[in-house]
């Protein structure tokens, strides 16, 4: 009872202290205190706060790192990703997920701490949060403690390090958008977008094996380059050419380069660009880590009609004796061409954006150009520093093939692999969205997939044989395979059936109900499906009338002979 006493009336003359005392005397005092405390306690501690200044409207960028950091070392299932006896998470975590994302968020609860530890050394993180006086706000910081003997040897080290992993963790665990150009890069933003959730890897591409290990080897490198393009005085960015007949994949491969380095995408739509500086204005406003994709690029404008105006600007000067005449339509000419580059993108203007001044306004970003045919691109565009990997994507080969039979029928080996790589080997080769739409149809049943497959290699044999030097292909084929792979080869149905099957029984022709007007549809199906009948009748006929000729005329010769 008496220690209790003399403890109320202890704090009874600091209360009195407290209002008798000046402010400024008290202060000095808890300032005192708190130096006395700093110098006998063994740890020192570090503030980080929300805001900096002090009025606080700017964003503390480590504020967000160690929040990431924070976040890194919780997965899931609140467990470490990098070491399980690194750190400590007994203590209370706040969960939260945004309304366009799927990740769950961690965080340290209120006034709660989280142990963390770093070459050899014990350290914690405290977040605090005070609510500010007279008012609803909060005061957020995260206060770091590390042993106080070491704190100059650990200080800049730990932090590289929590802002390094910070960064991966947010450049893997963001939601990834898809942008597209919405025609109005004047106002505050020229962009659109949505969440990007393409599925498409590496591990379900069908690529031949080292174009993607290729692929993937230089993504990986230019991603982790930054030191060395920093060293050479090289601007951060790098330019892919993908080219190939439809269904080759470009847009499969693209989708698979943003999933693989987790980049943005931006979609630029050319004709809703007016002029050269919306386009430059475009192009600031991309992010960092991003993908810029400029797809069909000889279809979006014409880039070739200002060289083809100089070239007819040169011509005109061929004469002297119209010099003067020709110059005046120059003039005039040359008037109209600036007024009409004023109001549309110029094949100039394109080129700064891929490797002028402005394409270095940003670090880590790849731009993408595709087309459908190479010729037809401006050899400007094409140039090492503008486009640097030129990729080739063609008809799907023996690898791809069986990448796809893996993914889409689950088959690791199959008697008609061998029939299929002769036929690619024969010209008969597919491209993947043909290879992909037969076996999503027949998904069901491998063996008919497979069927299927040879069968319409068979008769693009056939077709770009032109009749006979398809014939001896085939014929080639028969040969090389075993008995029980051509059996199974003649069992299916023929390859024009095949072929015919390809295209009238892609989904857009299904026809899933009887609408007004079907049955004219339909009689003249069933009359296409009649005619087709009696020209395989004639056909066979045909063939059966040489034989019989043959053997007739073999008669005749016999009694002669």
């Amino acid at each position: 009872m008496e220690m209790l006493s003399q403890l109320w009336s202890l704090l009874g003359l600091l209360t009195v202290l407290q209002n008798v005392l000046p402010s400024q005397l008290l202060s000095l005092l808890h300032s005192l205190y708190q130096s006395l405390q700093d110098m006998l306690c063994p740890y020192s501690y570090f503030d980080v706060p929300e805001f900096n200044g002090y009025c606080g409207v700017h964003l503390n960028d480590l504020y967000r790192h160690v929040n990431l950091y924070i976040n890194s070392l919780v997965n899931v299932n609140v467990n470490v990703t990098s070491n399980p006896s690194s750190s400590s998470f007994n203590a209370r975590l706040t969960l939260s997920r945004s309304n366009s994302s799927n990740r769950i968020s961690f965080t340290v609860a209120p006034n709660h701490s989280v142990s963390d530890s770093f070459s050899g050394h014990i350290l914690s993180w405290t977040h605090h949060v005070d609510t500010v006086q007279d008012s609803l706000d909060e005061k957020r910081s995260f206060v770091l403690k590390l042993p106080k003997r070491h704190r100059h040897a650990l200080l800049h080290p730990y932090l590289h390090h929590l802002t390094a992993r910070a960064e991966e963790f947010e450049r893997v665990s963001r939601e990834r958008r898809l942008f597209t150009n919405n025609g109005h890069a004047s106002y505050d933003s020229g962009w659109v977008s949505v969440p990007f959730r393409h599925p498409s890897t590496f591990d379900t591409l069908a690529l031949e094996p080292q174009l993607k290990s290729q692929l993937t080897g230089d993504l990986k490198a230019f991603a982790n380059g930054k030191d060395f393009y920093h060293r050479v005085g090289r601007a951060w960015k790098r330019g892919y050419f993908l080219y190939g007949p439809p269904g080759s994949g470009k847009s499969s491969l693209i989708a698979a380069m943003a999933n693989y380095l987790c980049y943005d995408v931006y979609d630029l739509e050319l004709t809703k660009v007016s002029d050269n500086s919306e386009l430059r204005a475009l192009l600031i406003q991309t992010t960092n880590r991003s993908i810029v994709v400029i797809e069909d690029i000889d279809c979006s404008l014409d880039l070739t009609a200002d060289r083809q105006q100089l070239r007819l600007s040169m011509n005109t000067k061929s004469t002297r004796s119209k010099a003067r005449l020709r110059s005046r339509q120059q003039k005039q000419e040359d008037e109209d061409c600036d007024e009409q580059n004023a109001g549309r993108v110029t094949l100039s203007g394109l080129l700064n954006f891929t490797d002028g001044l402005w394409s270095c306004c940003g670090e880590e970003r790849i731009i993408i150009f595709t087309t459908n045919h190479r010729d037809n691109v401006d050899p400007a565009l094409l140039r090492c520093g503008r486009m640097d990997v030129h990729v080739n994507l063609g008809n799907c080969g023996p690898h791809a093939f069986r990448a796809m039979a893996k993914n889409y029928l689950g088959l690791d080996s199959h008697p008609l692999f061998e029939a299929v790589d002769r036929c690619v080997r024969l010209g008969g080769a597919l491209t993947p969205a043909q290879v992909g739409e037969i076996l999503l149809r027949n998904r069901g049943d491998t063996d008919v997939a497979m069927k299927d497959v040879v069968s319409a290699m068979q008769a693009r044999i056939n077709l770009d044989g032109g009749g006979g030097g398809g014939q001896d292909q085939l014929a080639e084929l028969y040969s090389s395979c075993d008995d029980q792979t051509v059996m199974m080869m003649r069992a299916t149905s023929s390859p024009e059936s095949v072929l015919v099957g390809v295209g009238g029984g892609s989904p857009e022709n299904w026809v899933s109900s009887s609408p007004p007007g079907s049955g004219r549809k339909k009689k003249a199906a069933e009359g296409d499906q009649c005619q087709r009948m009696k020209m395989k009748f004639l056909v066979r006929l045909r063939s059966l009338t040489k034989s019989d000729s043959g053997r007739r005329g073999v008669c005749l010769t016999c009694p002669n002979s």
